[in-house]
């Protein structure tokens, strides 16, 4: 095989200079600047004239946002590899997604014993890399929750916990000229990384070959392994056309010409011996601008010419075992160009962390993330095709979720074999408006993100109770959060959406623009678009009052009537939330309430919280001011789960009276649900009309009444019923996994209803969206 299709990427390879220390800085630095893509540092530890690479690679990373970084090639015999993953992750981490590691099974042996390292033969040093290979991708495998044994006589690990999980897919190259190597890398790694001053012609072919047939003999495409040369020369002054058909380095030595022959050379070297990244090794600030500046760009032009007319192919490459985990009825070869580099399929490295949402584990057949507004279009055409195409092996057509910043407790931003739209890049946080704190957000951020930013300016909006919960979700069915007697609901103070269409198309929705359809999506906007951006208009938020309560439950139904009561009566700058858990052992049933005054009046927070202190026998208390961001703080954790969830219910009441205390009382000591909430939804919630938002359940209601249960869902959801169906009034669809039809009306009352399925005729007439509760 000549060209493998890569993408092109241009670094530098910099000499560490311990006596220069700040010029080889700047140098990286330089590198991001004039337009590189990596930058990378020898490592020899035994040089006492060299910094410590790995020290320089995380200064490095602070002093730049774009480049990669690498060892180029780490010196393994004088770098444990299970230490080595582990840094090679973090720096990873920090860098968010930018460290590479370039590996090496040893050279100057004189040196590295000087060190303590083990003098090795080539063979054993082969040996020992592989073992390494084994310890370092063990250690990266954070997804397995098995302690990790590997290695063998040069390194292994006994037991090590995996982890933690580097950012992105950290390229393992490997620095390899002898057969055995190369197979190795073939077999194993991600690319091969030799320097061209070391080659002779014909031996990148030669390499190739070795490589590629390694590579299938152990069950992988040989693209997957990226070719990398290390480049070195001169630039010399000449004019355009002066060496056009010549070549006096193709395939080794050092390349010393105009920039023209730079450019020929590369070309050659890309087309026929696949190389994809190109390393210049200089020092010389003037080369690696000429290289990144001239060389780079008509390096690429030329190659990307020729590709488009032999039709080669290009985009991620697949390796048997992944297409083997492909799931049935899914085109992955119609799967959009714009999105094709960005999907995750369930052989990937990233479906572990995209599949599910956050207690809900899903196995779709794709998830498409999305970058922009764009994406999100020709994602849902994608999806819309494979819906039509009907190839599904499962019952009815390929299903089809949005996902917006992935919390999503009901499951319904994932599923089973199907499409998933992820839309957590769509993450932005603008201000556009000063004066009338008018803020633009994107769908996938998350709540606790959003409160850090507005807080910089000392507004806030009250959004649920916990920050990972996804803006798309949240402001487009509710937003039910700890200032909600105070400020209302989320979608109260929403005033525009960017909404994409089932028929693809985007539309800004507001009451002047699409006034209905802005009207659904304040409740309903799940089953009517895929919302890409809220605009929302947020309010000055003072420090807030923090308290939490922990009480003995085991009188339940006497401990929510008493606190029902006291947040009833209390101002409406308090908001309580409070969850209940059954007792275990020979502990009694407990209830925390987390309680929040919208306020920085200390005495306010006094008299307002007191009431609370006598609703049951309180085992702990303790009560502090503090932004409100820290009580929503983002929470950045992976979403990885196996588990069916759980069934969640909600049932809101007009009040905590005898009659429903006694209700979710009984729901909660017999109906088998292990959590159980009750959130304050009254105050100025109840201010706003009821046919105002697709949200209707403002007439009273004071409180959502909630469970989640791990037992037969069957059986769970009868208990509810039975016990919660003769106080209710009303239903809010953020909290529930109940999807049966003769339940609608629960979530969207008479009047709502019908106007709800007017909507839905008229903007989804195909149901695309059919994960939510049904409309139609």
């Amino acid at each position: 095989m000549s060209d493998y299709g890569h993408d092109l990427v241009f670094g530098s390879f910099l000499t560490p200079q311990a006596g220069a220390p700040d010029d080889v800085v700047n140098l990286a630095v330089l590198s991001e600047e004039v337009g590189l893509d990596l930058v990378t540092f020898q490592d020899h530890p035994y040089n006492a004239g060299f910094l410590d690479t790995w020290t320089l690679l995380s200064f490095v990373a602070a002093r730049t946002e774009r480049v990669h970084l690498s060892p180029n090639v780490a010196n393994l015999p004088l770098r444990p590899p299970a230490v080595l993953a582990r840094a090679a992750a973090s720096l990873d981490l920090l860098s968010h997604g930018r460290a590479e590691l370039g590996l090496g099974s040893g050279a100057f042996w004189d040196g590295i014993a000087a060190m303590g390292g083990d003098r090795l033969t080539p063979g054993q040093g082969v040996d020992a890399l592989e073992e390494a290979i084994d310890v370092i991708r063990g250690i990266w495998d954070a997804d397995d929750r098995t302690v990790l044994r590997a290695g063998g006589e040069h390194h292994h690990v006994a037991g090590a916990r995996r982890g933690p999980r580097p950012d992105h897919a950290i390229g393992l190259w490997l620095g390899a000229y002898k057969p055995r190597m190369l197979r190795l890398t073939g077999a194993r790694a991600d690319g091969w990384l030799p320097s061209l001053g070391y080659l002779t012609p014909g031996d990148l072919a030669r390499g190739n070959a070795v490589i590629d047939e390694a590579a299938d003999g152990a069950g992988r495409d040989p693209r997957e392994v990226r070719r990398i040369l290390n480049v070195g020369g001169r630039f010399r002054p000449g004019s355009a056309g002066a060496s056009a058909g010549s070549s006096t380095t193709h395939g080794g030595g050092a390349i010393d010409g105009p920039v023209e022959q730079w450019i020929d050379e590369l070309v050659r070297f890309a087309l026929e011996d696949g190389v994809a990244t190109f390393i210049l090794g200089s020092d010389n600030p003037r080369d690696l601008a000429t290289f990144a500046e001239e060389v780079a760009p008509a390096v690429r032009e030329a190659v990307a010419a020729e590709r488009a007319s032999s039709g080669t192919e290009t985009g991620p490459v697949r390796s048997p075992r992944a297409l083997a985990l492909r799931a049935p009825g899914v085109d992955y070869d119609g799967i959009p160009a714009r999105l094709r580099d960005q999907a995750v399929e369930p052989g990937d490295r990233d479906y572990a962390l995209t599949r599910s949402s956050y207690i809900r584990g899903g196995k779709p057949g794709v998830v498409l993330r999305a970058r922009d507004a764009q994406d999100v279009v020709e994602g849902l055409g994608y999806a819309r095709e494979q819906q039509v195409r009907g190839a599904w092996d499962g019952p009815g057509r390929l299903p089809f979720a949005v996902r917006s910043g992935g919390h999503g407790i009901s499951g319904l931003s994932t599923n089973d074999g199907g499409v998933v739209l992820d839309l957590k890049a769509l993450d932005e946080v603008t201000v556009l408006d000063p004066a009338s704190r008018r803020v633009r957000l994107g769908a996938g951020a998350t709540w606790g993100h959003v409160a850090e930013a507005l807080a910089e300016h000392g507004w806030g909006m009250s959004s649920g109770d916990f920050g990972d919960v996804g803006v798309g979700g949240l402001a487009t069915a509710g937003g039910v959060g700890f200032m909600g007697r105070l400020h209302g609901l989320t979608i109260d103070h929403a005033v525009a959406y960017d909404v994409v269409l089932a028929d693809g198309t985007l539309v800004h929705a507001t009451a002047d623009e699409h006034p209905e359809l802005f009207w659904g999506m304040r409740g309903a906007g799940g089953g009517l678009g895929i919302v890409t951006a809220v605009e929302l208009e947020v309010y000055d938020v003072p420090p807030v009052v923090l308290a939490v309560m922990l009480y003995d439950a085991s009188d339940a139904r006497g401990l929510l009537e008493a606190w029902g009561t006291a947040v009833e009566t209390a101002p409406r700058e308090l908001t309580s939330f409070l969850t209940l858990q059954p007792g275990r052992g020979e502990n009694p049933p407990l209830a925390q309430a987390m309680t929040v005054i919208a306020s920085d009046d200390v005495r306010l927070a006094e008299r307002a919280l007191e009431p609370l202190l006598r609703v049951a026998p309180l085992l702990q208390q303790q009560a502090q001011l503090a932004p409100y961001a820290a009580v929503v703080a983002p929470q950045d954790a992976p979403h990885v789960s196996d588990g069916p969830g759980g069934t969640f219910r909600n049932t809101l009441v007009d009040h905590l009276d005898d009659r429903a205390a006694r209700a979710a009382a009984d729901a909660f000591e017999t109906g088998g649900f292990q959590m159980f909430q009750v959130r304050a939804v009254g105050g100025a919630v109840n201010d706003v009309p009821s046919d105002a938002t697709a949200y209707a359940h403002r007439d009273g209601q004071q409180f959502d009444v909630s469970g989640v249960g791990f037992g037969h869902p069957g059986l769970l959801d009868a208990a509810w019923d039975t016990a919660m169906d003769p106080v209710a009034h009303g239903e809010y669809v953020s909290l529930s996994t109940d999807r049966r039809p003769e339940r609608v009306e629960r979530v969207y009352p008479g009047a709502t209803l019908d106007r709800l399925r007017g909507l839905k005729r008229r903007y989804d007439p195909e149901n695309v969206f059919d994960r939510n509760i049904p409309i139609l």
